[in-house]
């Protein structure tokens, strides 16, 4: 077997889980119930994917404990199967070593700093009194401009910006086409002209977070705009000027966050969500797939907005019907509906 190998025993020992079955299986791979192979392991984390345990032709499983007398097949038993299955995937993913060293395409402006074993690929700026910290990787394309800092072991794939005043923590992660540290949507009207206002704020990414592909978070206008540790954002995120983000909160693709919002810990915000200005939501607030955020919300909890998917023919009656609600809400209190 070519790459890498490892028995369920060891795969047990090294995430504390408990086996069932034969403990010499070797694993090579991993993969859904539905396309597991021979030597790869798949995983049981939803429970409607339970009727697929019959057909699947993985080696091996990682399942609940409860769900393990479903099958016959080897199993690694795990509390969250999703997070064992995780961490053992993270065995079988071939990375590519970044070189230390400056590509010689790479332009770099003299008064800025660069650790020896950092990794400056093609066709890079880096821009005045910028630094670059120990092992980071700056990959092909990326613009960085005036004071910014990437901290050590963090890596942007390529064709990052950031654009001025940005501060990264260590260990982050940004994907392709990322813009950091543009500028807010800030304007004031005079005279029936808009002025703009000047976005003289940074952005400051904490140690740990993730950012996905084309996404922008705009620098603040006087404060920063900022992501505390182990954030982690999905691709085509806007995140506008000002806006805070609280510890381990996890944002799907296509979330809008208008400027001035304070977002808490370990909050989970679904898909085309939007998030208007200046409220705040507390932490442990799970806001479901694009709903709107009007107001703030001050008790941890789950929040729907929106309407669900209905027949056309459906949807039609109760829409019009929709402009008829305060009329019929009057009718059953009693009132007149043609009073305020």
């Amino acid at each position: 077997m070519s790459g890498p190998c490892f028995t369920l025993a060891q795969l047990a020992e090294k995430f504390d889980l408990k086996i069932m079955g034969d403990a010499d299986t070797k694993i090579i791979g991993v993969a859904t119930l539905a396309t597991a192979g021979k030597n790869q392991i798949g995983f049981l984390a939803n429970s409607l994917y339970k009727k697929q345990l019959s057909q699947t032709k993985a080696e091996a499983l990682i399942l609940r404990e409860a769900d393990a007398e479903l099958t016959t097949i080897p199993c690694l038993i795990a509390k969250d199967p999703y997070v064992a299955f995780a961490k053992i995937s993270a065995l079988f993913e071939i990375k590519s070593l970044a070189t230390p060293g400056i590509h010689p395409s790479a332009v770099i402006d003299s008064s800025a700093s660069v650790d020896p074993t950092a990794s400056i690929g093609p066709f890079v700026s880096i821009g005045a009194s910028s630094r670059i910290e120990a092992n980071a990787v700056i990959g092909a394309g990326c613009v960085i401009g005036e004071h910014c800092h990437v901290g050590a072991n963090s890596e942007l794939v390529a064709r990052v910006t950031l654009v001025t005043r940005v501060q990264i923590g260590q260990r982050v992660l940004i994907h392709p086409g990322a813009v950091l540290g543009a500028e807010g949507f800030g304007l004031a009207m005079e005279a029936g002209q808009w002025l703009k206002v000047p976005q003289l704020g940074g952005v400051i990414i904490g140690d740990g977070c993730e950012i996905g592909a084309n996404t922008t978070i705009d620098r603040g206008a006087l404060g920063d705009t900022v992501l505390a540790e182990d954030v982690r954002l999905d691709n085509q995120i806007q995140i506008g000027h000002n806006v805070q983000i609280g510890a381990h909160t996890a944002i799907a693709g296509a979330v809008a966050v208008a400027g001035s919002s304070k977002i808490g810990s370990y909050c989970l915000i679904g898909g085309a969500a939007g998030i208007v200005g200046h409220i705040e939501i507390c932490d442990k607030v799970r806001i479901n797939a694009f709903s709107l955020v009007t107001h703030s919300i001050t008790e941890p909890g789950e929040y729907t907005s929106g309407t669900p998917l209905q027949e056309s023919r459906e949807w039609r009656k109760n829409a019009a019907r929709f402009k008829h609600l305060d009329e019929m809400a009057r009718k059953i209190k009693g009132n007149n509906p043609k009073e305020d």
